[in-house]
């Protein structure tokens, strides 16, 4: 059980930091590789999944549906593995969503395909997250739910063991994943899906593009705005899923604290496997560091991003990459100038309001940052230690470590909350300045 009171001590690095640091496997693509697997019209096999809570939570939301999923080792006897095994989806079931935005969003289509109700709940957080996108467009599908009018969580998917399907327009502003909900599970719908987005600015694209790449594939037919189609539309044709031998490629948003670890201690980080293309978001880390004044080199062992001991400000529209916000907000707080951070307003509906969280610690910190329209303002100030609220959100907990590294006496609370996607980050944190714990 994870303490939520607990500080950890965040360790100052003694001087420029050089380390390899392994990370672990994608959250986004393995909970991806989950629902497609068990969509799928044979068994297959993920390879290196991230183990951690939102994919452990997203298995086992899987398991009570009646999918088959075997831990153990590949078919070649090497690595981790997980063998899916489709089966017949059925209730009455409970999903535990834990707060996990894959998990909240992605299952309820699923759920419409099981035969018998399906209840979805979660921590308290995850009631106040945006699902109204989700459960509005399901309706429109054919799909019965009962969420008493909240458009929230908790509620109950009535699955009838198959969905109409059909044209949608939905409103997916505030999360792309409303988008990528209904894609992944659209091959099965009895006409397919077509999903036209109707809001304002869509956000985080390059995981629209990760769940487009990841069905084509496994043999779906999607047909897609950049593909030349209607702009903000995308079609998924009705039709059966292969079976896949699919490994997962390192999370790239979780090497963040490590690869800025190297640019504001001077050091140098390798992060080993690094693709070479990706649709994942943390590759943008290449450019976005580089621009706040280190440097990087791409190989066949992996991306070694090396600093140079000067940290610069940065003017970034972060809104395909939301998610490395508090990363980038850390580092533009130790920097020698103004940084502006825009694009960014749906952050204030993620695990926590990202924004006025990281404003409120910084500034605990002895920082100046101001909370914009659509971003932040971070204007470099002496920082001084302190306790650093993480508010059961991993990035802000690792933005709280990433700050400690450079200012001495900062307490990071939760520390554990890294759990939900980086297992064991504290002690990866000692192991990378060969501290060992």
């Amino acid at each position: 059980m994870t303490d939520h009171t607990a500080l950890w001590p965040a360790p100052t690095a003694s001087g420029p930091v050089d380390a390899t640091v392994t990370v672990p496997g994608s959250k986004s693509v393995t909970n991806r590789g989950l629902v497609l697997a068990a969509l799928a019209a044979e068994p297959g096999w993920l390879r290196r999944p991230l183990r951690s809570r939102d994919t452990v939570l997203m298995a086992e939301a899987l398991r009570t549906l009646g999918v088959g999923i075997e831990e153990g080792v590949g078919p070649d006897g090497t690595g981790e593995a997980w063998r899916i095994i489709p089966a017949g989806l059925h209730g009455p079931a409970t999903v535990d969503v834990g707060n996990a935005g894959t998990v909240m969003r992605f299952l309820p289509p699923v759920a419409a395909l099981a035969d018998g109700p399906v209840r979805f709940d979660g921590d308290p957080r995850s009631y106040e997250r945006p699902l109204h996108g989700v459960i509005h467009a399901l309706r429109a599908l054919g799909a019965m739910i009962d969420d008493d009018g909240r458009g929230a969580l908790p509620m109950t998917v009535f699955g009838g063991g198959s969905l109409t399907g059909g044209a949608v327009e939905i409103d997916a502003s505030s999360s792309s994943q409303f988008v990528s909900a209904l894609l992944l599970s659209g091959h099965r719908f009895n006409q397919g899906v077509e999903v036209r987005h109707v809001g304002g600015t869509l956000p985080s694209m390059p995981h629209i593009r990760m769940t487009v790449d990841m069905l084509r594939a496994a043999g779906a037919q999607v047909d897609t705005p950049e593909a030349g189609g209607e702009a903000d539309v995308w079609r998924v044709t009705p039709g059966a899923l292969l079976g896949r031998d699919l490994v997962v490629e390192p999370d790239l948003s979780n090497a963040q604290p490590f690869l800025a670890a190297a640019l504001v201690t001077g050091g140098r980080v390798t992060i080993p496997d690094w693709p070479a293309h990706t649709t994942q978001p943390g590759d943008a880390l290449r450019d976005l560091f580089t621009a706040m004044g280190g440097s990087c080199e791409l190989t066949e062992r992996g991306l070694t991003f090396t600093g140079t001991g000067k940290v610069q400000g940065i003017d970034a529209d972060l809104g395909e990459v939301g998610e490395l916000t508090p990363g980038i907000a850390a580092v533009a707080a130790l920097a020698d100038s103004e940084s502006v951070l825009r694009g960014v307003a749906h952050l204030r509906l993620h695990e926590t309001d990202r924004l006025a969280a990281l404003t409120r610690e910084i500034n605990g910190l002895g920082g100046d940052v101001t909370e914009t329209e659509d971003g932040l303002h971070i204007r470099p100030r002496p920082l001084h230690g302190g306790v650093f609220h993480t508010y059961d959100d991993h990035r802000l907990a690792t933005a709280g470590a990433l700050l400690g590294l450079v200012v001495p006496g900062v307490q990071v609370e939760n520390v554990g909350t890294t759990a939900k996607t980086l297992p064991d980050f504290a002690g990866m944190w000692h192991d990378m300045l060969g501290e060992g714990v």
